[in-house]
């Protein structure tokens, strides 16, 4: 069968979903350039493909460009055609970024925080999914026998990351029933949003070419365990020196490593609901489900919302190279570029704020009574996406890291699919995200 091989120009808009155009592969050139037709009512698309209220309504032309650092094309090895896909920015028509543009929202993140501190990010996605048509047996946690089972698609995984220029960390089995989880290495700025952009499309393409139906949804049985995205944060200066550990700080931060995080935390309950976007990310967001409950800091506790990581460095060079710190609060629902975008406003802002460094925990917050949680500053972190988004609508400081239409958007689409799943059980709602991502 002759073909001719398509470039796929993609965005990964507010719903999380990789949406786009393709082109042919001999058009790249002058694609790279002048991008493909788009529309700005695509952006509200819901992700089970509703169109939400839109101000924009049939009006309107906008482009997506390609940016040929975020594209890869990927052979499986097999007699399907090669993945072939760029991630490219949402422009307007004379070039310049569309106001809500996930990728370009979240450079105009990282431009701020380079202008109030003078700061870098690195930053790597971790992430978990399960594959729900697996057989299931016992004691597979964690365990060779099931690693081994699935050798071959964690080996094509990693060779296709290899391929897409990912650099690959681990991969394994985890706690959780068919659950797995993939690591790549840290990048730097957009890059690393691209990275998790690519890593889930690849490893749900490669599942699907197996047989299999690879799903990042936040929970898949509500009894069950999440999947979570880790969010794995350090700081360069800017001469490219590691700027997140200061040796003189008990638990290694740097005073502005420390304000970042504490703007994290006080703002945190606030754009939740860009991290964890969907109406079940809530599900999993409950104490002793190894996810984050309250606006904490912990140190290497894995039910804070933000996480001193551990090193294994000797030398003070060495440490300051590793050390870094987690966000735990999100997920696969949310898009990367929006996610990272929060995250970096959000510690802008306590930098901006000189805020202090916040305290860091030992302890479960949730044996904790509310007047001493009230005291020590800590609060119990929105327990519904509806909740979530009132709270990000009522902040006029977060809705301020954005363009002003960008929050009535994003409301408009996020409270569009609370309403489509409205009637059905959480087993039902848990069973519909799991096919959509």
């Amino acid at each position: 069968m002759n073909r001719s091989p398509l470039i796929f120009a993609a965005t990964c808009d507010p719903s999380g979903q990789v949406r786009g155009k393709a082109f042919p592969a001999t058009e790249r050139e002058s694609r790279m350039n002048k991008g493909v037709g788009w529309v700005p009512t695509n952006s509200l698309i819901t992700c089970f493909d509703t169109i939400a209220p839109s101000p924009f309504g049939a009006l309107g032309d906008t482009v997506i460009v390609p940016d040929e650092t975020a594209e890869i094309s990927v052979n499986f090895g097999t007699d399907a055609p090669s993945e072939r896909l760029a991630l490219g920015d949402i422009c307007n028509l004379d070039g310049t970024p569309w106001a809500l543009c996930p990728r370009s929202i979240l450079q105009s993140a990282l431009d701020r925080l380079d202008r109030v501190a003078g700061l870098q990010v690195n930053a790597a996605f971790e992430h978990e999914f399960q594959m729900p048509d697996l057989d299931l047996q016992p004691g597979e946690a964690f365990n060779y026998g099931a690693f081994a089972k699935n050798r071959d698609f964690g080996e094509a995984l990693v060779a296709a990351m290899g391929d897409a220029g990912i650099t690959p960390d681990t991969f394994l089995k985890e706690y959780g029933a068919r659950q797995f989880e993939v690591t790549n290495a840290p990048s730097q700025g957009k890059t690393a949003a691209d990275w998790a952009v690519l890593l889930r499309e690849l490893t749900k393409r490669l599942a699907h070419m197996m047989g299999h139906h690879a799903s990042f949804v936040p929970i898949i049985d509500p009894d069950g365990v999440g999947n979570g995205v880790h969010i794995h944060i350090s700081f360069l200066d800017q001469q490219g020196a590691p700027a997140t550990y200061d040796k003189a700080h008990p638990f290694g931060m740097s005073q502005k490593t420390g304000s970042f995080i504490a703007g994290i935390l006080k703002y945190l309950d606030s754009f939740l609901a860009l991290t964890a976007p969907s109406d079940i990310s809530y599900m999993r967001l409950t104490p002793h489900r190894w996810s984050a409950a309250y606006n904490n800091l912990g140190y290497h506790d894995r039910e804070a919302a933000v996480r001193i990581c551990p090193v294994t460095a000797t030398s003070e060079k060495k440490i300051a190279k590793q050390y870094n710190f987690e966000f735990r609060a999100a997920d696969a629902a949310a898009s990367p570029y929006l996610a990272l975008a929060a995250l970096v406003h959000a510690g802008a802002q306590g930098i901006e704020e000189k805020l202090p460094i916040p305290e860091v925990g030992q302890e479960d917050l949730s044996e904790l009574d509310a007047q001493t949680l009230e005291a020590r500053g800590y609060i119990r972190l929105p327990q519904s996406l509806s909740e979530a988004l009132d709270r990000f609508e009522e902040n006029d400081t977060v809705r301020s890291w954005f363009d002003p239409q960008f929050s009535d958007v994003y409301l408009a689409i996020k409270r569009a699919e609370i309403e489509h799943v409205k009637n059905m059980s959480d087993v039902e709602k848990c069973h519909l995200y799991s096919k959509v991502y």
